[in-house]
């Protein structure tokens, strides 16, 4: 029997602001926790993927429960990870609790001090906010939390990694003990765990089916280029769908910034969303792409937590997550509310391995596609193009003023020829097979999922294919270069994986890498475009000078983490430090 919101034992009024919003059924969550909240003043551990109604969840409890203007202080709080997150979740609850006059505001870092100030002294019943915003007005004393009744962490586990738990521990010192916790994840890691252990009285832990990570509404799918194919293989893939309107996850800021752009100079509607854009900017974004003027929004996995659109056709993952937690996350934002989605994934050759464990981890087969040929995506264009003015002759109205024009083109010349000279004015551009570029073949013989991975290194360590160069950079032991550092460095800043790199070679103030010929062009590229954030390194092709003393201190390669600096470059050359600084977002 499927439950209806009416089972769930919401009072008439919250009943008739669902029926207002759409919603027809409630989600595994909202069915599990709702009642147990309405019920009981436990505290609540729910662990569910995005996109499962977990805003919903405690909205609207809160729109039953909650009497406005009870006090000035607030009655529940919800703490979120990021501004968007935040904004996102006021606008839900504020969508739900209908004709009830809720005050709910929203609280952040990037916006007026003052009107927060001005809102809070107004008094208000709910009040959404970043950690370490809420921080600050604890401690100026223009936030009272003596007075809640419902605390809620949303996106626990991704506060964890943004090292908000201390911030989260410290207000909820200032909390009503009284008040009914609710804590809400993807992920239980330890430290989360932990955390609900001191804090929580008692709390009943809640799961949704992980089978639903897989959502069968959404069609999992990836493409094995070589990594400088990455964009034109993209381009294609825009190209030869019905329709657009997706996230295209970037592993950094410059990525982000470098996909957008060259999208934007192909004349694509693109936009780039990530740590270092104002909040000016990242709510125009956003009201852009929720208006569907932006069609494609490039995003890094933290800035994009605050993005809850429902009816998002794509996810593409230009760059493969950090784990198989992102990557459930990243899929989550396509194919919701009963809509079909698609969840691409580019990868490289020596990636295979890590989409495997991310299938695992998904429950679901991720199938291999081939991108299209610049033939068969022309042939793909005039299809839809056939499609576009199909749509457009049905459509008479407004055409008398042309009539004219046409029969004056018609009476001494072929219509066949008139038609086509204006398709080729319009379309010649958008119809020519030399404007795609040519993509490289990859594993030809990897064609089914269980497939086994390439071989990308030679019995020596060095990476097989296509050659290889080394690489000097001026930073050596005495800078704090390791290879943990350097190996860390390449791949999470530049998408190269250590399995691609080869020797390292580290003295006391230079070191030596050695990378196949493509990924050394995209490490010295990306280091171009990176501005210098702290102490340098210069990293450019090795001359024969510079061998000399190289092979009398070898150093093997190691695993380890890198502290993230700056970089500054001229025409081929880049700069890195290994000075600390602050994470990307």
């Amino acid at each position: 029997m499927t439950l209806t919101f009416k089972d769930l034992g919401l009072s008439q009024s919250v009943l008739d602001a669902i029926t207002k919003k759409g919603f027809e059924e409630p989600t595994e969550i909202q069915a599990k926790t709702i009642p147990l909240l309405l019920e009981s003043k436990q505290d609540v551990v729910a662990q569910a993927q995005t996109g499962t109604g977990k805003t919903a969840t405690f909205g609207l409890v809160f729109t039953d429960r909650l009497i406005p203007g009870k006090s000035k202080s607030p009655q529940a709080i919800v703490l979120a990870p990021t501004r968007e997150l935040a904004v996102q979740v006021a606008e839900e609850i504020n969508s739900l609790k209908g004709d009830k006059p809720l005050k709910v505001v929203p609280i952040y870092g990037g916006q007026s001090w003052s009107l927060q100030q001005k809102h809070l002294r107004g008094g208000v019943d709910i009040v959404v906010g970043t950690p370490g915003r809420i921080q600050e007005h604890l401690d100026r004393g223009t936030l009272k939390l003596d007075e809640i009744e419902y605390f809620v962490l949303d996106e626990a586990d991704e506060m964890l990694n943004m090292g908000f738990v201390e911030d989260i521990e410290k207000i909820l010192e200032h909390v009503n003990p009284d008040r009914q916790v609710l804590l809400f994840s993807a992920t239980m890691p330890s430290r989360i765990a932990n955390l609900a252990k001191k804090y929580m009285r008692n709390a009943v832990t809640i799961k949704t089916e992980k089978d639903r990570i897989a959502n069968n509404s959404v069609d999992q799918i990836y493409f094995e280029v070589l990594q400088r194919d990455k964009f034109e293989a993209l381009c294609r893939i825009i190209d030869m769908e019905e329709e657009f309107y997706g996230i295209i996850f970037c592993r950094t800021k410059v990525e982000c910034d470098q996909v957008s752009k060259q999208l934007s100079d192909r004349g694509y509607r693109a936009a780039s969303m990530h740590g270092d854009v104002s909040q000016d900017q990242r709510e125009r974004i956003l009201r852009s792409f929720k208006k569907q003027d932006t069609e494609v929004l490039v995003a890094t996995d933290v800035a994009a937590r605050g993005i809850d659109v429902n009816n998002l056709t794509h996810v593409i993952n230009y760059s493969l997550p950090q784990n198989s937690e992102s990557y459930v996350h990243r899929i989550g934002r396509t194919g919701r509310a009963g809509k079909d989605g698609k969840a691409i994934t580019l990868i490289t050759p020596a990636e295979f391995r890590k989409l495997r464990s991310f299938e695992y981890a998904a429950k679901a087969e991720i199938t291999k596609q081939v991108i299209p040929n610049s033939q068969a995506m022309v042939k793909l264009k005039k299809q839809k193009l056939l499609k576009e003015l199909e749509s457009i002759a049905v459509d008479q109205e407004g055409l008398s003023a042309y009539e004219d024009l046409a029969m004056e083109l018609f009476e001494d010349k072929n219509p066949l020829v008139i038609i086509a000279s204006l398709l080729k004015h319009s379309f010649s551009k958008q119809l020519d097979e030399n404007a795609y570029s040519r993509i490289e073949e990859t594993s030809k013989g990897r064609n089914t999922p269980a497939g086994g991975r390439a071989n990308t290194r030679s019995s020596s360590g060095e990476p097989a294919a296509f050659g290889t160069t080394r690489l000097f950079l001026t930073t050596g032991r005495k800078d704090g270069a390791n290879p943990g550092k350097i190996l860390h460095m390449i791949d999470t800043e530049f998408g190269v994986p250590g399995d691609n790199v080869g020797r390292i070679d580290i003295m006391d103030s230079y070191s030596f890498i050695s990378v196949p010929m493509r990924e050394a062009e995209m490490i010295l590229d990306a280091f171009n475009q990176i501005k210098k954030e702290g102490g340098f390194a210069t990293v450019r092709v090795e001359r024969a000078s510079e061998d000399k003393n190289a092979d009398r201190y070898p150093q093997n390669k190691g695993k380890g983490s890198a502290s993230r600096g700056g970089y500054k470059g001229s025409k081929r050359e880049g700069n890195k430090s290994f000075s600390k600084s602050k994470p990307r977002d």
